[in-house]
């Protein structure tokens, strides 16, 4: 039997791709769409419900959210309490959301991921690899000009995991910033993060690596919102198997 999903913030451009790859899949069935910003609008042939509710109506076992973070805070303590599993894309949480996530899943499932472009995690998998080889790093991400938060979540957990990687970091060596912020933001590990938000483009994320006589760039570029949509595929599919809380979309891809 086809596993039974329910798309949250399906009226967005995120959630409207989600739902179509949901229908693409023949182990898939989209049987519930909830928005906030959209009621009564139709997507598949469901209409499209402002009320959570919605999810259990429709026996709903994995709900995928992509939504923004105040809203998620809302959406994932309502789905542990009604044993839904939960594939979360949407962005900007705290350290202390995180902990809370744990607390919260024990009957059913959650994976947040910061991005669930498999090129994307590769990047941030091959960067933490490359780290301890290098005493400079940076991060360029740029983004659509819709993205309320900066940095983003793949660039924060891209310098978590080199900072995680490698304590050995060249000091800045600026003294004086003409500008305010020329630097960039100092992340995780000291690692500037430099966020440009542009019209033109969808997400795209480089990491420089610099050491004596070399540099090492990785990059990615996201050119469609399509790019996301294997990874939230299977993580519908493999939620079940991977017990309360999971970071990251690596171990469903057993990297």
């Amino acid at each position: 039997m086809p596993i039974r999903v329910g798309v949250i913030g399906a009226a967005g451009r995120m959630g409207a791709t989600v739902c179509a790859a949901v229908v693409a899949d023949k182990n898939l069935e989209l049987v519930a769409a909830v928005d906030t910003a959209s009621t009564g609008s139709t997507i598949h042939g469901l209409q499209v419900s402002k009320e959570l509710r919605a999810l259990a109506d429709a026996k709903v076992e994995v709900a995928v959210d992509f939504t923004v973070a105040a809203a998620s805070r809302v959406n994932l303590p309502w789905l542990a309490m009604h044993n839904i599993h939960a594939v979360v894309g949407t962005t900007g949480f705290t350290d202390h959301d995180l902990e809370d996530f744990k607390k919260m899943f024990s009957s059913s499932n959650c994976i947040v991921a910061p991005n669930f472009a498999i090129g994307a995690v590769l990047m941030m998998r091959f960067a933490e690899m490359a780290a301890p080889f290098f005493e400079t790093a940076e991060i360029v991400e740029i983004h659509h000009d819709g993205k309320a938060d900066s940095p983003s979540g793949t660039a924060i957990a891209t310098a978590k995991r080199m900072a995680g990687a490698s304590k050995t970091r060249a000091q800045d060596p600026t003294k004086h910033e003409a500008i305010a912020g020329a630097r960039g933001a100092k992340g995780p590990g000291e690692i500037p993060i430099h966020a440009i938000r542009m019209r033109g483009v969808v997400a795209n994320q480089e990491v420089v690596l610099g050491t004596q006589g070399q540099t090492l760039t990785i990059r990615h570029d996201t050119i469609d919102r399509a790019s996301f949509m294997p990874g939230v595929v299977l993580a519908c599919k493999k939620i079940a198997e991977h017990k309360g809380f999971t970071l990251g979309l690596d171990k469903f891809l057993g990297i």
